[in-house]
Order: C-alpha cells, then sequence, then structure tokens
C-alpha cells in the first residue's frame, strides 16, 4: 500500500474520481482518495484493505469496486452514500490518497500508480504536503458518532476507537 498525502484542490469532482478509477485501471491497483481530516493513521486505512480483501474473497462484499469496498471499511459503514462523507469534495481539503495493488507484492506498479496521481491535473490538482494524522478530532468524533462516555471507558485514543469500528464492520454484516 502506498499513500500518497497532499493539500488537493478539486474543481471537478467526478473527473478527479472518474481519473483516479483510470489510474487504478492503467495500473490494476485500488486507488480511493479521503479527506485526511477524517483518517486517525496509516493503521486505519492498513486495516480497512485488509478487511475489504478479506470481504470480497469470501464474496461478502457490499461494493462492486475494490478501492469502494476499502472506503466502506475505512468509514465503518455498508451505506455507500454516508461512506463518501469521508472522500475528498470539491474544493480545497488535506487527502491522503491510497494506492494498493491487493497482492501484497505489487510495489512496482502502486509506486508507478501513485506516481501518476501525484502528477494528476485537469480536474484537480495535489499539492505533497504531510496530512496523515492531522485528523480533526471533533469531525472524526461526529462521523463516527464517538462521545465523551466512550472515550472516558477505554484505555485507548480516539484512533483506537476509530480502527475499532473498522474493524466491527465486519462483525455487523
Amino acid at each position: 500500500m502506498e499513500l500518497v498525502e497532499a493539500v488537493a484542490t478539486v474543481e471537478d469532482l467526478d473527473g478527479f474520481v472518474a481519473r483516479l478509477g483510470e489510474i487504478g485501471d492503467e495500473h490494476g491497483v485500488a486507488v480511493q482518495a479521503f479527506d485526511a481530516r477524517y483518517v486517525v493513521d496509516r493503521a486505519h486505512l492498513e486495516r480497512a484493505v485488509e478487511l475489504a480483501d478479506r470481504a470480497i474473497d469470501r464474496g461478502e462484499n457490499v461494493a462492486r469496486e475494490r478501492s469502494v469496498e476499502i472506503l466502506l471499511y475505512a468509514a465503518g459503514t455498508r451505506q455507500i452514500d454516508r461512506a463518501l462523507a469521508i472522500g475528498v469534495s470539491e474544493g480545497e481539503c488535506p487527502a491522503v490518497v491510497l494506492v494498493d495493488a491487493g497482492d501484497g507484492d505489487g510495489t512496482g506498479a502502486e509506486g508507478d500508480a501513485a506516481a501518476a496521481v501525484r502528477d494528476v491535473e485537469g480536474s484537480a490538482t495535489l499539492e505533497p504536503t504531510a496530512t496523515l494524522g492531522e485528523f480533526d478530532p471533533d469531525r472524526v468524533r461526529e462521523f463516527f458518532d464517538v462521545g465523551d462516555a466512550e472515550l472516558d471507558a477505554v484505555e485507548g485514543t480516539l484512533a483506537d476507537v476509530v480502527r475499532e469500528r473498522v474493524a466491527l464492520l465486519d462483525v455487523e454484516k
């Protein structure tokens, strides 16, 4: 899995998403863009990829496309419309774009696809900037419905609770 961190300026969301899909198809990888304000850390996305792949292998996936299944797990929901809220939107926002070959040995394809993502132009521009781990705690708590009582009851952090939500999605099916 490769992650492209950037500040995204998206002028045409449909065009940007279509271009990411084309890059994925050209390189045989899944490409999914996230609003980095919702991504608590790398482990959040690694777990989403792992569980999405397991669902696909078992024939339990909800989405037809692997990249969308990864989005669902990262969002901790089986509702595509709700999951899209943690994707990028038009305008400027911190972003992290996940590129994953799914075979555990896709470094070449992943690297080439990640380079293509970094060079994307037209519907969006990506300005390389560290964004992973710069999540918005209030936004994350609201999206994942994490209240004070839950945070007080766990020994971990907000990031731990979010990673638990990702894992629990598999149990809730």
